[in-house]
């Protein structure tokens, strides 16, 4: 089933029970409304006929039944029937509907007015205490016409309530279809969106409404992966060209190698410079499968204390183990800082890749190959600032340094595959962080990282 029929048929459910509802409560008090109305005209009807035959403006019984037979208002079956204290019956109307027991003459004396009901009959018993002795005086009759009238309202109201839920029916299902219609158009839509045409995007509509948040959410999912097939795609491309060139390298030194007969001297040469690319090789793997684990989730990846100080000093110390002509100045402010306040929550091996990589980097474009490192505590986060004097980064590349694969053009001749910095960003990122790069000429270039304590 359709979600249009089950809303329709759920909103129509819920309408009609409640209508059912309503139209019993009218139903209930109608009837209260015409039963007490009832009983009010029998309680005149009896205390009428006490005044009229035992009370101070005595008729008698033959004119007041005369009277009684003539008068409009006269109810439907009506008797009357009056008792003395002694439970003598001293007046009936002439029918005979009613039997009267001594128990309900001690019960109307006991309460002074009472009502039942016996059939269809209603009746009223009322003590009447016009002269010093005290009567006891019945009234009843069938509300024919009240009933009649409650019989052609109970039909009325359900006739309305057939007649309403059909209508209910047809509306919830017209209006059903209009609210969503918008999804009709959002699958239709989606249906058409590939991974060729990815620029495709969800009618947003111009109401703030729930469909609408769903169409601005999806989008912004859309816009996600499209940057994503586009960093793919920019990924797949430049790390194919990367890997060709080296490779082409290698090839073409082993095929002149068979080729040729050459001196020991000359084939340990060339097998050194086979060697070379090889490591350059396994190194941009290396960079590639490290960028590939920085791409993943945050909670997919293992997260514990990490003393930054401390992790500080010992990549000071690799970067300078692994490059000798290096010089790597590191000075930690925050004198009077607590080990606590240096103390962050992450991934110790992917920050200390990402260290490594902007030290490296920064003594790789240093003239003198002379980085600093400064850190300090702020109230809420640790920052880091990088610094090399070498060649500035052009300020139209200034954007372009941490995509994969993109190198500035001070980085001609200098080794490197241009993943370092990418692979930095995206750690400082999966660690809720932030980083930042400022060069200008004469002051040199500034990586700036802020990281959460």
């Amino acid at each position: 089933m359709s979600l249009q029929n089950r809303l329709t048929l759920l909103s129509t459910a819920i309408v009609s029970i409640l209508l059912a509802f309503f139209c019993l409560f009218l139903y209930l008090v109608a009837e209260q409304y015409r039963k007490k109305e009832f009983l009010t005209r029998l309680r005149s009807e009896a205390l009428t006929a006490g005044h009229l035959l035992v009370g101070q403006e005595h008729l008698g019984p033959a004119l007041y039944n005369l009277i009684d037979k003539n008068q409009l208002t006269v109810l439907p079956d009506e008797e009357i029937i009056i008792y003395n204290a002694q439970n003598r019956l001293i007046y009936e109307s002439g029918t005979d509907f009613l039997t009267v027991t001594p128990a309900v003459l001690d019960r109307v004396r006991e309460l002074q007015t009472t009502q039942w009901r016996e059939g269809n009959r209603e009746i009223v018993g009322i003590m009447f205490t016009e002269k010093a002795a005290p009567f006891v005086i019945f009234a009843s009759a069938v509300d024919i016409y009240g009933v009649r009238s409650m019989q052609d309202l109970a039909r009325l109201l359900s006739g309305g309530w057939f007649v309403m839920i059909g209508v209910m029916l047809i509306a919830a299902r017209y209006f059903m279809g209009r609210i969503l219609e918008p999804i009709s158009r959002i699958n239709q839509r989606i249906d058409e969106i590939t991974a060729s045409n990815l620029s495709l995007r969800l009618p947003e509509g111009e109401s703030a409404d729930e469909l609408t948040q769903l169409a601005q959410r999806f989008n912004r999912m859309l816009n996600r992966l499209e940057e994503a097939f586009r960093l793919q795609r920019s990924f797949v491309s430049h790390a194919s060209h990367e890997l060709r060139t080296p490779l082409t390298a290698i090839t073409g030194q082993l095929e002149v190698s068979l080729l040729a007969d050459d001196e020991p001297d000359e084939l340990r040469a060339t097998l050194r410079s086979v060697l070379d690319d090889v490591r350059g090789l396994n190194r941009m793997a290396n960079g590639l499968l490290a960028l590939a684990n920085a791409s993943m989730d945050s909670s997919a990846v293992p997260m514990g204390p990490v003393p930054l100080d401390r992790l500080l000093e010992q990549v000071q110390l690799d970067v300078q183990r692994l490059q000798p002509t290096y010089t790597v100045h590191l000075r930690i402010e925050s004198p009077n800082a607590s080990p606590a306040d240096w103390q962050l929550t992450g991934s110790e091996p992917l920050l200390r890749t990402a260290f490594f990589n902007l030290l490296d980097n920064g003594g790789k474009f240093s003239t003198d190959h002379t980085v600093t490192l400064h850190a300090s505590v702020q109230p809420k986060s640790v920052e880091l600032r990088v610094h090399n004097a070498g060649s500035v980064i052009p300020p139209d590349q200034l954007a372009e340094v941490f995509i994969p694969f993109q190198r500035g053009r001070n980085a001609s001749g200098l080794p490197g595959f241009g993943i370092g910095l990418s692979l930095t960003e995206r750690i400082v990122r999966l660690h809720k962080g932030d980083i930042r790069v400022e060069s200008k000429e004469g002051a040199g270039t500034t990586f700036i990282v802020t990281l959460p304590r």
